[in-house]
């Protein structure tokens, strides 16, 4: 007897299986990563990140101009602060005039309808490489969330439409959200990284921004690789304390993550495609080992199938001049 269902009938062709096609991905799914550096024309490749770049304040304009017209609604921002600005309280995170705080309005002067969203961490601003304050060898938390509060006005001043606490410290969310209303930034958004994991995949992102810790390492803050049931705690905490976008960070092996958050959650989950992920690529694709185009669609089919409504990723550009061909 045949065969009732015939699964294969909606693979046979290309058109019926686009007609069928589950999980679509857009332009409009992703958040680019930008790092900025200080000087004129300055348009430094990251050697463990090919053909991903540090852009000074003036090229900065030319790539987000270039962003938007490939249909790419958002960037992410993160500065390279110069050592000699570095100390242990994260001051410069504070200068109306920093780096950080040129950069939005560059972004925002090039292109208004950019949706601008900002790192908010100490580590690029810290003496000793790390999210926080650090007394007597610890990251001290209440201490670090007063700072990431200031530092979060002080980027909606500039004019950021969104906050992104990198920093994993407990109430951060709340400091923020209090100080954001209380100096009437009503409509500026937190992205909350509720999830981000103590990974070995953050190496090239450190060797961009110069930010890897100076000492032990980030595992007192952020979370435990083999932790799952936590990133439901932290998500809840996080929405209570007003956040209005949740993130997983990293991608690919914390897929579970974000179905988990998908299924319990009502906020919109975001996903950070990091560094690591996007170096195994490259480094495989210029060996000949993979067709770099279709593992990259591949990869984030699978991020936004697992319940992501945003991705953060390096490979955002690629994708979109992909699609656009």
């Amino acid at each position: 007897m045949y065969p009732l269902r015939r699964n294969r009938r909606l693979r046979t062709s290309a058109a019926i299986r686009s007609l069928v096609q589950e999980t679509k991905v857009t332009a409009n799914d992703f958040i680019v990563p930008l790092f900025v550096v200080e000087g004129k024309s300055v348009k430094e490749e990251i050697a463990s990140m090919p053909n991903y770049y540090r852009y000074s304040l003036d090229l900065l304009e030319k790539e987000v101009q270039e962003l938007w017209n490939l249909g790419l609604k958002s960037v992410l921002l993160f500065v390279k602060v110069p050592d000699n600005l570095k100390d242990n309280k994260g001051t410069e995170a504070l200068n109306a005039d920093g780096l950080m705080q040129r950069a939005i309005k560059t972004v925002k002067n090039a292109v208004p309808e950019m949706y601008v969203m900002t790192d908010v961490a100490l580590d690029p601003y810290s003496s000793y490489g790390h999210d926080g304050i650090v007394e007597d060898g610890k990251i001290v938390n209440d201490p670090t969330c007063d700072v990431l509060a200031q530092m979060s006005v002080s980027h909606a001043q500039a004019g950021a439409n969104m906050v992104a606490p990198s920093d994993m410290m407990d109430g951060r969310i709340l400091y923020i959200r209090e100080a954001l209303e209380e100096n009437n930034f009503i409509d500026c958004g937190i992205m909350s990284y509720s999830a981000k994991y103590a990974s070995a995949f953050y190496g090239p992102f450190r060797d961009a921004l110069d930010s890897a810790p100076g000492f032990g390492d980030k595992k007192s803050y952020q979370m435990d690789p083999s932790n799952r049931s936590e990133a439901i705690r932290e998500s809840l905490m996080d929405i209570d304390e007003g956040a209005d976008i949740l993130m997983v960070k990293p991608g690919l092996c914390y897929l579970d993550i974000v179905r988990d958050l998908s299924n319990e959650m009502e906020l919109p989950i975001a996903v950070y495609q990091v560094s690591g992920e996007y170096a195994m690529l490259k480094a495989a694709a210029e060996r000949g080992w993979l067709d770099h185009d279709a593992v990259m669609m591949e990869q984030v089919m699978a991020i936004k199938r697992a319940g992501a409504s945003l991705i953060a990723s390096y490979f955002a550009k690629d994708v979109a001049q992909l699609l656009q061909s």
